[in-house]
């Protein structure tokens, strides 16, 4: 077999999954059900579950963020560890509720390296962003946002399908989609994690804070 039809395949086992799951693909349960299914990528062999979005079908506003990490894979729920918390803050901070977004990640299984006790993230490749695209283009379909986030590099290029530098574009409506819709870039909120000097992280949350004000706004 080519590699190019070697990869096709793959791209196509998401829906081979859905459809050997018989559920209801224009609902999030549905998708979301078929998704705990899919075997397109070898993240799911050593990952606890696939880690889906979370929020109402009818939020105005989504965010992506890169991949569940080692709490979201245990609890099953997206951002829910030590980068959820800093996410959650900086949401109340700039006046949005959790509950009123919805909340998601571009690739669906938890990458990592074992090191002892330890599971250390690893940040996807393109191969994986690209097959797991299928899933997040269902979960935009279904829930038609009119403003899309990205949080942080991977999810920036999962959905503009292109490399994408965060500070080139970050705080900007970029157009998004066929429906009118807009997409705003920042940072991650793991990125406040790595920052080692105090001033350098309330620096930085800060301008994570005002990112998601003009999301807010928008």
């Amino acid at each position: 077999m080519t590699r190019t039809a070697s990869r096709n395949e793959l791209v196509r086992k998401p829906a081979d999954a859905a459809q050997a799951a018989s559920v209801n693909m224009t609902s999030l349960t549905g998708v979301q059900d078929a998704a705990r299914h899919c075997r397109a990528c070898p993240l799911w062999e050593n990952a606890t579950q696939t880690v889906f979005g979370e929020g109402p079908d009818d939020a105005r506003l989504i965010f992506v963020g890169e991949q569940p990490g080692d709490a979201e894979d245990i609890a099953g729920l997206p951002f829910v560890g030590p980068a959820g918390r800093i996410f959650n803050r900086a949401l109340a901070e700039a006046g949005i509720e959790r509950k009123e977004v919805y909340v998601t990640n571009a690739v669906k299984h938890f990458k990592f390296e074992q090191r002892g006790k330890r599971r250390l993230h690893k940040r996807p490749d393109a191969g994986e962003i690209e097959i797991c695209r299928w899933w997040l283009s269902r979960e935009l379909e279904i829930i038609e946002p009119s403003l899309v986030v990205a949080l942080g590099a991977t999810a920036a290029r999962s959905l503009s399908g292109k490399p994408m530098p965060i500070e080139r574009s970050r705080g900007e409506l970029l157009p998004f989609g066929s429906n009118g819709g807009r997409m705003l870039v920042t940072v991650h909120p793991s990125y406040l994690l790595r920052l080692r000097e105090e001033n350098d992280r309330a620096r930085e949350f800060g301008r994570f804070v005002d990112d998601l004000r003009i999301a807010a706004a928008a």
